[in-house]
């Protein structure tokens, strides 16, 4: 079984994101669970939401506690809250963000990628300058790290359930898919700022 916290922002589609995951892996045959838990719901305010995937049926019905990876749709949340909380050993910590961020040494035994999320969906008109929806730009990045889903079944998904611009999202998390970056473990990246 394969856990997955994603950790984001209220307004930037967390939440969206693993729904629309869990339809593109059982589209790729997998059982899945998504869920969210929400504190404050209101734009802005953090979110974690919950994607459960297995080839055999799922059974277990909690909280995800120790997820497989972390996905942080905004690495604000960086400054505030600890993402590593629970996090396996060797699990992928994926960042929403243009550059490595600093602080990054106390993170060892996982590995990290990056893709700039927030760019990619600017340049496709998805949300505003001041409000980018980036959901399924990571989406498309995580596909390429875990080498699961297919995009096939993530732009069938995008397709059939986002109403508004769903060829601009299926070219962002295509985008995403190409430009993400896999850094492997954090021991071995070279962090810019001490």
């Amino acid at each position: 079984m394969v856990e997955i916290r994603f950790q984001g922002r209220g307004g930037q589609g967390t939440v969206v994101a693993t729904i629309l995951l869990a339809k593109a892996f059982f589209r790729d045959g997998y059982y899945v669970q998504s869920f969210p838990l929400f504190g404050v719901e209101r734009r802005g305010a953090p979110v974690e939401a919950y994607l459960r995937l297995d080839r055999k049926e799922i059974l277990i019905r909690t909280n995800v506690y120790t997820p497989d990876h972390v996905v942080v749709l905004d690495k604000t949340l960086l400054e505030s809250i600890d993402v590593t909380v629970g996090l396996k050993t060797g699990g992928w910590i994926m960042i929403n963000g243009p550059e490595i961020p600093g602080f990054l040494k106390s993170w060892s035994g996982y590995k990290l990628a990056l893709v700039d999320a927030t760019h990619i969906a600017l340049n496709n008109g998805l949300g505003t300058r001041t409000h980018p929806i980036v959901n399924t730009p990571m989406m498309g990045a995580l596909a390429r790290v875990l080498g699961m889903p297919s995009m096939e079944a993530i732009s069938k998904a995008i397709r059939r359930e986002v109403p508004s611009k769903p060829k601009a999202n299926v070219k962002a998390a295509e985008m995403a898919y190409e430009q993400v970056q896999l850094l492997g473990p954090v021991e071995e990246t070279k962090i810019s700022n001490p």
